[in-house]
């Protein structure tokens, strides 16, 4: 269902993106922070052995030594000394902060309360070389972590050489382990919390944004099957306006098709209601003949309008056949010459049974190749040819002719019948309309306009030099784009 959906998808894409983004944002964050707290502390353990080695010296008397033990207590561990009942200002994370001193042989020299008694120790078994009467000279100043019960502590290890002293500040690490948690919750608290308030956001944005979407889809989901209208929508966003473009040509094209069917079922119907009519009144005499010579002559006539009524048929299904989107033509490379001789084979027996004269006028060295689907021009030489047949009084003459140019060829069909004035030739490629007593149905033309229109072609009518009509095809060798 997420995958169907372009709102939970957006919204689960948008969401997941906003995650990692602010997933990442907040480690780097909190990364940065953990490091920065890392120095502030160490620049403080620095500066607090600094300061204390600027407070001692070698030459410190006993009783100097006792105050200063006794100040670095009370500083310390300032909550000891308070006053009953008064809280002192500080903070509690100043007494997990310990100061000691030593001399050059490691004698404790000074040490605040709560300093790790154990960090040397934990510090010089790291270097076991380390000499007894001289422990601090394995040992490097600067930055150390040690472990001492169950905390780790951080320390600095400053060497006083002026006074041979050593003085190590330490600090427990969970301090700097709290800080940075605090810090992290905060910084992240805001992006737990408002994760979901924005998701919601998101969704409201997103469905405002698809409403013109949704209006639309509303819209063809209450429309009525039978209505083929444009559709209106008013205000449209940019990216929907090819959709509505489409549907609306789509529409179109499904109203023109369904109009044009109604109109050939409605052409046909009444163009097969007077064949049928015949051919069951012939039936019907050929029953009732009482001699032989009348049930000879009416099953004579019956298989005339049978011919008839098949020829009629056979155009129908072409002319369906050719509707659009009935049926996808297969374009190919052929050769026109070859195919209008092979046409000419076949309606050869016709002409003489006619006494009629058929003949081809041809340049066979020219080249009459082009794109094209050869089984709809066969049915257009056909239907050209056929007609002239046709209307071609006996021992008439029809003429076909091809002539080959750069970029089309000219098919030319000419007949000696008695033509067609000129104002009426273009009635005759409308559906079954027939000019004089021809036995046809009034589809032949109609037919061969379509296929000439399928491949880009131009079709005519013209006088022909043989006293009768002649049509002209102008076909391109490359089939041209179909008409929207």
């Amino acid at each position: 269902m997420l995958s169907r959906s372009i709102r939970r998808r957006t919204l689960a894409l948008v969401l997941g993106i906003l995650a990692v983004s602010l997933g990442l944002i907040s480690w780097t964050s909190y990364r940065d922070a953990r490091h920065e707290i890392e120095e502030l502390f160490d620049a403080r353990l620095a500066q607090s052995a600094r300061l204390l080695q600027g407070l001692i010296g070698r030459e410190l008397s006993a009783a100097s030594h006792d105050e200063l033990q006794a100040a670095l207590d009370a500083a310390v561990n300032y909550q000891r000394y308070a006053a009953p009942g008064v809280s002192p200002p500080g903070h509690h994370y100043e007494g997990k902060l310990g100061l000691q001193v030593f001399d050059e042989r490691g004698a404790l020299r000074l040490a605040s309360a709560g300093a790790p008694g154990e960090a040397l120790g934990q510090l010089l078994a790291r270097h076991p070389a380390a000499r007894a009467e001289r422990p601090f000279a394995s040992l490097a100043p600067g930055f150390h972590t040690v472990s001492v019960g169950a905390h780790q502590w951080r320390l600095f290890l400053l060497h006083d050489q002026s006074d041979a002293l050593w003085i190590l500040v330490s600090e427990r690490d969970d301090v700097r382990g709290e800080l940075v948690g605090k810090i992290a919750r905060r910084s992240l608290l805001p992006d737990l919390v408002g994760l979901p308030l924005l998701a919601l956001l998101i969704w409201l944005a997103v469905g405002w944004g698809l409403r013109p979407l949704a209006r639309m889809a509303q819209l063809l989901r209450t429309r009525d099957p039978d209505n083929l209208t444009p559709l209106l929508l008013a205000p449209l966003p940019r990216e929907l306006e090819p959709v509505a473009a489409s549907l609306n040509r789509l529409l179109l094209q499904v109203n023109q098709l369904l109009e044009r069917e109604k109109r050939f079922i409605a052409d046909a119907a009444h163009e097969l209601r007077t064949p049928l009519a015949v051919l069951r009144i012939h039936a019907q005499n050929a029953q009732q003949a009482t001699t032989t010579a009348e049930r000879d002559e009416a099953l004579a006539q019956l298989l005339v309008g049978v011919d008839r009524t098949t020829r009629v048929v056979s155009q129908l299904l072409t002319l369906a056949r050719l509707e659009p989107n009935a049926s996808a033509l297969r374009m190919a490379p052929l050769d026109l010459h070859a195919l209008v001789c092979e046409s000419l084979a076949e309606l050869t027996p016709l002409a003489l049974a006619r006494r009629q004269e058929l003949t081809l006028d041809a340049d066979e060295a020219a080249d009459y190749r082009l794109v094209g689907d050869a089984a709809s021009l066969a049915t257009l030489l056909q239907n050209a040819v056929g007609n002239a047949l046709q209307y071609t009084p006996d021992g008439g003459q029809i003429q076909v002719s091809l002539q080959a140019e750069a970029e089309r060829l000219r098919l030319q069909v000419a007949d000696s019948g008695p033509g067609v004035p000129a104002e009426q030739r273009a009635q005759l490629f409308e559906r079954f309309y027939r000019q004089g007593g021809g036995e046809g149905a009034g589809l032949g033309l109609s037919i061969i306009a379509r296929i000439a229109e399928l491949h880009g072609a131009s079709v005519r009518l013209e006088h022909s030099p043989l006293g009768g009509l002649c049509l002209c095809v102008e076909l391109p060798r490359t089939r041209l784009p179909l008409p929207a």
